[in-house]
């Protein structure tokens, strides 16, 4: 079976998973509204107007205001570039630490294999939550100049940092078995070089459980993004994520609930469509299936 026709079962089957489909197609629109509609808008999401402090939803503001007249839509919209800003580069860091460090270990063996087994457990030892904060904390206090106010790319390296273990637990197990395989002995035979050996035929046949791990990664990076948000240790205001959103407006909930509710839905909705995702590529790159 050709790579083509792989490909095209591939597509068919995930096609199949209607929950997977209804995700990627309202992920999609989401993501035209969060990347594209703010850069063809003309509102300001700092924009204050403190007569029409915590309007109700109408339809000149769809989501209503907040504290200080500004409009809760176009907050959101920009929130969400953000944070799923956020996700995506997190997600890219620990899925690359993650495969490189499962394809070393998994296909050298020996000394290599117990060592980055080792650093891996460590690790997974590590209490995540705290450490986030910590470091959330101290990147908060350093004041270097590729770190600005409203930065989101140290919190999303740390994030990817601290999350690539799972990773690369399923690249290591997925390239033990592989590296027996005939075609891998049978290159190694003719004399084929390591790097060939891991990019060439190793790589492209674990590939697909590290695209339903980015998945399901990218879920977990905008969860986290937004618990720090959330407690003050994320992106600081007055840039909008919607981990901020929540928590710069906790205190509104009686009050001004829609302040509270959109960028809490918005979060609900993103992570629970991704999952969904990952659910139908995991069905849909399933090996199994792929026998006539």
């Amino acid at each position: 079976m050709n790579n083509n026709s792989i490909l095209s079962l591939t597509i068919r089957r995930f096609r199949k998973h209607r929950m997977a489909m209804f995700g990627m197609i309202t992920l999609i629109i989401i993501c035209i509204f969060v990347f594209i509609v703010p850069f063809l808008s003309q509102q300001d999401p700092f924009q204050q107007d403190l007569l029409n402090r915590f309007q109700p939803p109408s339809f000149s503001h769809w989501m209503g205001t907040d504290d200080l007249g500004r409009d809760v839509w176009v907050r959101v919209l920009y929130g969400g570039r953000i944070s799923l800003s956020v996700g995506l580069l997190a997600m890219f860091v620990s899925v690359f630490v993650g495969s490189l460090v499962g394809l070393l270990s998994g296909f050298y063996g020996g000394l290599t294999d117990s060592v980055l087994s080792r650093i891996t457990e460590v690790f997974l030892s590590i209490p995540r939550l705290f450490v986030l904060l910590a470091l959330g904390m101290l990147i908060r206090s350093l004041d270097l100049p590729f770190i600005k106010a409203g930065s989101f790319g140290p919190i999303a390296f740390v994030i990817g940092a601290l999350s690539w273990m799972g990773v690369a637990r399923i690249v290591r197990g997925a390239t033990l078995e592989l590296r027996e395989r005939e075609f891998v002995l049978a290159a190694r035979a003719i004399g084929a070089p390591d790097s060939r050996l891991i990019l060439k035929h190793i790589l492209p046949n674990v590939f697909s459980s590290v695209i339903v791990s980015a998945t399901l990664g990218l879920a977990g990076a905008i969860i986290s993004e937004s618990g720090l948000s959330y407690l003050g240790f994320g992106v600081q205001l007055p840039t909008p994520t919607w981990g901020n959103m929540l928590s710069n407006t906790q205190s509104q909930m009686t009050t001004a609930p829609w302040t509270v509710v959109f960028p809490g839905l918005m979060i609900f909705i993103v992570v629970i469509i991704i999952n969904y995702i990952g659910d139908g590529l995991r069905d849909a790159l399933d090996p199994h299936h792929f026998k006539k």
